[in-house]
């Protein structure tokens, strides 16, 4: 089946810009190689790349987390809404929208889930009328939460803690969700039931996702658009549709080729670097 939905990069305003970034860990490590991005109002923009291309400390660099790890941006420039927002802390960008869901899911595990999901309330003051009105919300999209509200989040399975921590996210109201390889260590059906929420949210609550994911095959099946990382530099960006039919991605990323199907392993990574970073 064929995606016919309406690539937003075409139409929409452009909501996050990254503008050649470069990141270096502990004043050495040159993590992010000019690093350049655009992600649409409303719409999904998936981040691709194998571990260790970049797409995590991209994510941190516009969340500001960088400094927790000892990271700089030492280069470039981050805009929200037109705005310079790299020198911001995480707390002033999540008053301004924009949250990340860290890799790993990261939930506090001697709270419930419920006591998890609303600590993703704690930058708001519109009352608590509208923070029972957000967890209903979020119990809409994510019913076994409302199943297992009272369940200590540590002893709760890693589907769960994955929507608790979207969930958690979703509390403090955000325009933009950075969401970082939710689907790490789960199920293939609930990789499949994670993306088809984020989709949901995106299209019935308007929120606008930048993703960083390994698996290539379901992120570009969901997103509008797309970017590939290798070693710290975007190689290839475009639609979602067109990253899907091109050669290059299908073979070194989805395991295509015109033989066939195929093992990534199979694939030299020095033929990447050539054809890519020459």
């Amino acid at each position: 089946m064929f995606d016919t939905r309406p690539d937003p990069q075409s139409t929409a305003e452009t909501l996050l810009s990254v503008n050649n970034i470069e990141v270096i860990y502990n004043h050495v490590i040159l993590v992010l190689k000019g690093v350049s991005l655009h992600v649409p109002k409303g719409g999904i923009t998936a981040l691709l790349g194998g571990n260790g291309a970049g797409k995590s400390t991209t994510l941190k660099a516009i969340s500001g987390l960088l400094a927790s790890e000892r990271g700089d941006i030492t280069k470039g420039s981050i805009t929200y809404r037109g705005e310079n927002v790299a020198s911001l802390s995480p707390s002033d960008l999540v008053r301004k929208g924009v949250i990340q869901v860290m890799e790993g899911r990261h939930c506090f595990e001697h709270l419930t889930v419920e006591e998890n999901l609303l600590t993703g309330a704690y930058t708001r003051r519109d009352g608590r009328k509208s923070v029972a009105d957000e967890l209903d919300l979020v119990y809409t999209y994510f019913p076994r939460l409302k199943e297992r509200r009272k369940s200590q989040a540590g002893y709760t399975s890693g589907g769960e803690q994955q929507m608790t921590a979207i969930g958690r996210a979703l509390m403090s109201r955000p325009e933009m969700i950075l969401l970082d390889e939710p689907s790490m260590g789960l199920a293939p059906q609930l990789v499949e039931q994670i993306f088809e929420i984020v989709q949901r949210l995106n299209e019935e609550q308007g929120v606008t996702f930048l993703l960083a994911e390994q698996n290539t095959n379901v992120a570009l099946r969901f997103a509008h658009t797309g970017y590939i990382l290798e070693n710290g530099r975007v190689v290839m960006e475009g639609s979602a549709q067109a990253l899907r039919e091109n050669p290059d991605v299908k073979e070194f990323y989805l395991g295509m080729s015109d033989k066939g199907r195929r093992s990534f392993r199979d694939v030299r990574s020095y033929r990447r670097r050539k054809r890519w970073l020459a």
